[in-house]
């Protein structure tokens, strides 16, 4: 089975007809999981599916809305860097010196 096949199952189960554009899915999900979390991946595909749900998202306006997804992951994993840049002092006595 392939990725298509799966989609087009998914889609049968869910009684919905629509025309998927995995490669903007994956991308969003990719930067989510990167920038922010793994977790952060599947939370926003679906908050980025339900945008583009209400708004009877055309093609080009789901890529503004995944388009927006990332720019605020690539913000948030900016912040995220900043944070983890901490020096942190260690007391000579703990260190082995040779």
């Amino acid at each position: 089975m392939t990725l298509h096949d799966w989609i087009d199952e998914l889609c049968d189960a869910l009684d919905i007809d629509a025309e998927i554009d995995e490669g903007i899915i994956l991308d969003v999900a990719r930067d989510a999981a990167h920038a922010v979390e793994r977790v952060a991946a599947p939370i926003s595909t679906f908050l980025l599916g339900y945008a583009a749900a209400l708004s009877d998202a055309s093609p080009e306006k789901l890529e503004e809305l995944a388009g927006r997804v990332t720019e605020l992951a690539e913000k948030w994993g900016g912040e995220k860097d900043e944070m983890e840049d901490v020096e942190v002092e260690v007391d000579d006595d703990l260190v082995d010196a040779e």
